[in-house]
């Protein structure tokens, strides 16, 4: 596998997925535990989401737990997969992402998206109204623009301790979400590692319109998704089964739930829009024995020209979790401390 990667890097998106039967507070503790266990393999980056008003997730506040995660390791990267900025002030973001510089200097990264509310009670919790992400544009300016002080939004005020620290920055996107990154000079994460044309077609579009900027003087380009890997590829398939569950639930019922474990996947009945939407939630991932995911990885990484691979993958069962990230740890050649199996949390 090592051959097909050459220098691409491997990173974790884990986003505190609760689990039924176990409280909110277990979820985060579990994160915290996969990044220790993330740098003990070799992983090079660790980041977090936000979700807001879900019962599934637990990680309501990135920059919190990303605090908690960056105390917990020593050299892993820390960031944010991402900080949804129509939720916010970009002066806020500035200083918070000042404050865990500082704290731990050369370690931090912010990622940015663009999404707002899951429904409309939230939104308007948050203070952001449904068309938010609109003004994205001109909310990473000025965000930037602390950093750099430049921004010019509002005239002679700094963000403290933001401004003249570098801290990488990622624009989560697809889209249009993939230009604003390219005029901006940021770093790419899309989405998706399925290889659909429609990817590939963005990432191109961002490499032709990049902009070298004070953060990043090339493209660069983070694919994101879900790998499974395991001893066969139908144990592998197993650990998509839940989150394929509660996808499904979520676009029938409108409420993302907690992970069950697999085995209570018949357990209720589907109505045929919901088996529909559960059947597309577990095609096209990346997943199966060591060899196979080697395979579809390095196809993926030849595809796109990715020079990092960020997987988000939850699952309910925690061990063959953590033994899907030993093995793909494996698959990708990262240069561990304690592989195989030591220190697992």
């Amino acid at each position: 596998m090592s051959s097909t990667t050459g220098t691409t890097q491997f990173s974790i998106l884990d986003r505190s997925r609760t689990r039924a039967g176990h409280p909110p507070a277990e979820a985060l503790r579990d994160t915290v535990d996969l990044a220790r266990y993330a740098e003990r393999l070799g992983y090079h980056r660790f980041w977090v989401s936000e979700h807001h008003g879900v019962p599934g997730v637990a990680g309501s506040a990135p920059t919190v737990l990303a605090a908690a995660v960056a105390s917990a390791t020593s050299a892993i990267r820390v960031g944010t997969g991402g900080v949804m900025l129509p939720n916010h002030r970009p002066l806020v973001v500035a200083e918070q992402f000042g404050v865990l510089e500082s704290l731990f200097p050369g370690r931090i990264d912010m990622g940015l998206g663009r999404s707002v509310g899951f429904t409309g009670g939230i939104r308007r919790a948050l203070g952001a109204e449904k068309d938010a992400a609109e003004d994205f544009g001109d909310r990473l300016a000025e965000l930037t623009g602390y950093f750099t002080g430049t921004q010019t939004a509002h005239p002679q005020v700094h963000a403290r301790p933001a401004e003249g620290l570098a801290v990488p920055v990622f624009v989560l996107a697809t889209g249009a979400g993939a230009g604003i990154a390219a005029r901006s000079g940021l770093a790419l994460v899309i989405g998706d590692i399925r290889g659909r044309q429609a990817m590939l077609d963005a990432i191109d579009g961002y490499r032709d319109a990049f902009r070298p900027s004070a953060f990043w003087e090339r493209p660069y380009v983070v694919v994101s998704g879900t790998v499974a890997v395991a001893a066969t590829e139908a144990a592998a398939r197993q650990l998509l089964v839940p989150e394929a569950r509660a996808l499904a639930y979520s676009r029938t019922h409108g409420v993302f739930p907690p992970l069950r474990p697999p085995e209570e996947d018949g357990g209720e009945p589907m109505s045929a829009r919901e088996r529909e939407f559960y059947d597309s939630a577990l095609r096209g991932h990346v997943h199966g024995t060591e060899e196979q995911v080697a395979d579809a990885l390095g196809t993926l990484i030849e595809r796109s020209g990715a020079d990092e691979v960020l997987v988000t993958t939850s699952s309910y069962d925690r061990p063959a979790l953590l033994e899907s990230f030993e093995r793909l740890a494996r698959v990708a050649g990262l240069a561990g401390r304690d592989r195989p199996g030591a220190g697992r949390p």
